[in-house]
């Protein structure tokens, strides 16, 4: 999301206590009786401690932190880090997912028939945990087109970020992997022979989301670099000076900043930012809070990138040491004031998060134009913005057609933000993927972007004979009112599977033990370097939908969702993660 979705620390107890679960050899009381003493235990290493409430819905999120910036750019140091998950430059030529070499071998508790696997998929949907919670699970085959096990399948559920294969799969279909986001510097004329543009200079966002430090080579965390690309491209034009404001505009989308049914305590957090044509920084800044130097001094807080119109409150102390850490964070809905308040003890390692900012393409605007008079511009005029409901209102549309187009710049294709989202879990990305494909695909041009966006991910689905009973608000899952089917998610993976851009599409999710949301999942297990799935958290909602490949060698795709996940258990680890390397480990065939 990520919703900021799960993010999991490891340990290597999962996979013992999973082989114990799913050993068939121990009686079903026992085994349900061992899951609840050893399950709780497990969790308290497992579980990651939230610094704040809004935390307590795990969701997928930046894990690493990130390194002081280069000198020549304003940023802080030691700020989190968001991961750059990297696709194959080169998908694989067949649309079949393929283990790892140092995928372990199939252990002893695999199944061996197709009914002892059910028998052991019945035996973990039963178990009591899950008894107050929905749960819904369909596997086939890619082989043979059988179904091995469904249960509840077309019931509606939450999908959570599964709702970003929908988005993505129409986005490959429609735009193709090769799509490229532009972003556009428009004048009322080419430079004069000093370089002067006599009037605005424009800059015309059409979504990019590129413009972040998740695309910058491995290591640089230069929050400018890509903000500095099209400031070059803009002074290789020949602009030194300008007569007029530089105008930040982010008509291309008409409609909300954000979705329905996203939930007001997300929206201070990067994972539940204004979507904006004009996009930086995932639409956020990154605050660093670490204890000061003494006991009683206020604690060093530091954001970046600096904007001149965030501000920060630090009503904070530092505590002794060894005392309990409690800090909280707030921005207020609509504004750029951020409030830290609350202890950290002297020996705390400090705090990171990253804050949603509102008015994103005003600091795009701002970040553009530092980077242009670091680069010899200056201007004459202010830093201004504008959006589609103030050329509406004004009947001022952007006159394309009287500018000239100095200057662009291009993201990467598609088929490498497709697993810049995916992989990560990535809201923002997937509402810029929606209204994109909304732009291409609207016939309206009073409809709104991201309601142009659904109905072509709509008439998508039907072209690809999925079950079009998908209730669909946003491109990211972050909605609560989001509503697909287990049965509906695997017609469109098994649909995918055979797609030209199906090797990009499975290219781009996570993979079991080796990146993404589940790095940290199904380690030491046949599903390592096997299982590429997309997983989906909320704080009422844990799904898990991809393909693996069984140990018989057999192709097999799959979806599980849980809704209303039990509180005291992670549902990730004791469902769907059972069920994955359940699956993984399957001698038989369909």
């Amino acid at each position: 999301m990520p919703a900021r979705k799960g993010s999991w620390a490891g340990r290597g107890g999962d996979s013992t206590l999973l082989a114990l679960i799913l050993n068939p050899s121990l009686p079903l009381v026992f085994k349900h009786s061992l899951s609840l003493v050893l399950l709780p235990a497990l969790l308290l290493g497992l579980a990651p401690r939230p610094a704040r409430a809004a935390q307590t819905q795990s969701r997928e999120r930046r894990a690493t932190t990130r390194q002081a910036s280069s000198a020549t750019t304003p940023a802080p140091a030691q700020t989190p880090a968001r991961p750059t998950p990297t696709p194959a430059t080169t998908p694989a030529a067949t649309q079949t997912p393929t283990p790892s070499a140092t995928t372990p071998a199939r252990q002893a508790s695999a199944p061996q028939t197709l009914e002892e696997l059910r028998a052991r998929l019945r035996e973990i949907i039963a178990r009591p945990e899950f008894a107050s919670s929905r749960l819904a699970v369909k596997v086939a085959s890619l082989d043979t087109g059988r179904v091995l096990f469904e249960q509840d399948a077309g019931k509606w559920m939450q999908p959570a970020s599964n709702m970003k294969l929908y988005t993505v799969a129409a986005a490959l279909d429609r735009l193709t992997p090769d799509f490229r986001f532009v972003t556009s510097v428009y004048a009322p004329a080419r430079p004069d022979t000093s370089g002067t543009v006599r009037g605005d200079l424009v800059i015309y966002g059409r979504g990019d989301p590129s413009y972040a430090t998740r695309f910058n080579p491995a290591g640089d965390t230069d929050y400018y670099r890509a903000i500095n690309e099209l400031a070059a491209n803009v002074v290789k034009a020949g602009v030194r000076r300008v007569e007029g404001d530089l105008v930040g505009d982010e008509s291309y989308f008409s409609g909300p900043s954000l979705a329905p049914g996203w939930e007001w305590d997300d929206l201070q957090w990067w994972y539940g930012a204004e979507v904006s044509a004009l996009t930086v920084n995932d639409n956020s800044v990154d605050l660093s809070v670490k204890p000061g130097a003494r006991v009683g001094d206020p604690c060093v807080i530091t954001v970046g990138p600096s904007m001149p119109f965030v501000t920060v409150v630090d009503r904070t102390t530092t505590a002794e040491r060894g005392t309990r850490r409690d800090v909280s964070v707030h921005r207020a809905l609509g504004q750029n004031t951020i409030e830290v308040r609350g202890t950290l003890p002297l020996d705390d390692r400090g705090l990171s998060e990253s804050v949603a900012v509102s008015h994103p393409a005003l600091m795009f605007t701002t970040m553009l134009r530092a980077a242009l008079e670091r680069q010899g511009v200056a201007f004459t005029g202010q830093t201004r913005t504008v959006d589609a409901q103030s050329r509406a209102d004004n009947n001022q549309p952007l006159q394309v057609s009287s500018l000239v187009e100095i200057a662009t710049r291009q993201s990467p294709p598609l088929s490498v933000i497709a697993a810049k989202t995916l992989k990560p879990s990535q809201n923002l990305y997937a509402e810029l993927i929606l209204r994109a494909l909304g732009k291409a695909a609207a016939t309206d041009p009073r409809q709104a972007t991201a309601d142009a966006g659904v109905e072509a991910v709509r008439k998508f689905l039907a072209k690809a004979g999925v079950d079009e009973r998908v209730s669909m608000l946003d491109g990211s899952g972050l909605s609560r009112a989001d509503l697909v089917t287990a049965d509906a998610t695997l017609q469109l993976l098994t649909y995918m599977n055979r797609h030209p851009a199906g090797a990009v599409f499975r290219e781009a999710l996570p993979i079991a033990g080796v990146d993404g949301t589940l790095r940290n999942h199904m380690k030491g297990t046949p599903a390592q370097g096997n299982v590429r799935a997309k997983t989906g958290t909320l704080g009422t909602a844990n799904s898990l939908s991809g393909y693996v490949l069984s140990a018989a060698g057999e192709r097999l795709v799959f979806s599980l969702m849980v809704n209303n996940p039990p509180r005291d258990l992670d549902a990730h680890v004791a469902f769907n993660d059972a069920v994955a390397v359940l699956l993984a480990s399957f001698a038989g065939r369909s």
